[in-house]
């Protein structure tokens, strides 16, 4: 979690080529708590596989509901119900550890945000898994788990005291490894097994080019899965300078959107052949750029999948356009899916 990561609505991701058969799925967590917002939920939790949103809870509808139609078969009866009353008994929780993280940074008002994000990620060739474990506050980062090494690293001096404490739980550190490396991943695989027709379906991105001025953008969207990578070209030759990358933001449908922005003068743009080009898991389309007025022209269209990219684990759901830190809740391994078990939902201090 660092400042750029987005907000909006929920999720943000990195991305990774992955050019063997295999795919790496990731499952993922992210619960925010916010003060000083009128009328917007103080607590909201969300969860997402392999990139789509599966669950939503937030304090006005205090219900834990699934968002994605097939996830409804990998969970049992009960589940919605059990889960709902472990993250309405974790409300307090965070609201508490907003004031605890008041109180370190001398703060009395404001907006203020406390984050936490967890998760883990499985490579279905090599079996390879990994986890993370990370909270925030006001938009950056604040302490977090090193899985290899079962200790946590503070990233402010506020945090300090968090590190600490956690670090001579060795319970708590145990807990984790266990979560992230199995629990997690097993929850992961069912996901995945439930969700296999909507979470391996491909949709080639659609693309735009939008130019003004010193400005051309090759806008892609309603791609899925999420995993796509722009490249500006100039005669054949990929430009890393005068370029500016955007992050992968989700859709309301589902599916994905990314930006690329070319800085080049309309008379520089005259002298060379600029192309747009999109690899995605569905194919690559190839975009070239032709000066007539203030339109693009796309003349490229899909050529043979050549590049997998895909979705490698951490990253980032960041919520209002201010702040973060965070604490996790406590289920059991059995059924539930909301948090790592071993982190009590009795811990009230960031």
């Amino acid at each position: 979690m660092k400042t750029n990561m987005t907000t909006t609505a929920l999720l943000v991701v990195l991305c990774c080529f992955h050019v063997a058969s295999g795919v790496i799925h990731t499952h993922q967590y992210f619960y925010t708590c916010t003060s000083g917002i009128p009328n917007f939920p103080q607590f909201i939790v969300a969860a997402d596989v392999d990139g789509q949103q599966i669950s939503h809870y937030d304090s006005f509808t205090k219900r834990l509901v699934p968002k994605a139609e097939w996830v409804a078969a990998a969970v049992d009866i009960d589940f919605w119900n059990r889960n709902t009353q472990g993250l309405v008994g974790q409300e307090p929780v965070f609201t508490n550890n907003i004031a605890v993280a008041k109180s370190r940074f001398n703060q009395t008002e404001g907006v203020h945000t406390v984050q936490m994000m967890y998760g883990c990620q499985w490579d279905d060739e090599s079996g390879a898994v990994d986890g993370y474990h990370q909270h925030g506050y006001d938009g950056e980062d604040f302490v977090s788990l090193d899985l290899k090494n079962l200790r946590y690293i503070a990233s402010k001096p506020q945090a300090v005291i968090s590190k600490n404490k956690w670090d001579n739980d060795r319970a708590l550190l145990a807990g984790h490894k266990q979560y992230y490396t199995q629990t997690c991943i097993e929850w992961l695989k069912k996901y995945v097994k439930y969700g296999s027709s909507t979470l391996g379906r491909t949709v080639r991105p659609e693309v735009t080019l939008l130019q003004k001025d010193s400005r051309v953008v090759c806008h892609c969207t309603g791609f899925y899965p999420d995993g796509v990578m722009i490249t500006w070209n100039r005669d054949g030759v990929d430009m890393h300078e005068d370029v500016d990358i955007g992050e992968t933001l989700p859709n309301e449908d589902g599916t994905f959107q990314k930006r690329a922005e070319l800085k080049v003068s309309p008379e520089e743009r005259k002298k060379g052949n600029f192309t747009c080009e999109v690899a995605h898991k569905s194919g690559k389309t190839l975009v070239v750029f032709v000066e007539d007025g203030n339109h693009g022209i796309i003349i490229g269209c899909v050529i043979a999948a050549l590049v997998l990219i895909c979705v490698v684990g951490a990253v980032v759901f960041f919520m209002v356009k201010k702040k973060e830190e965070y604490k996790k809740a406590e289920q059991s391994d059995s059924g539930s899916d909301t948090s790592d078990p071993k982190e009590g939902a009795k811990r009230v201090d960031c």
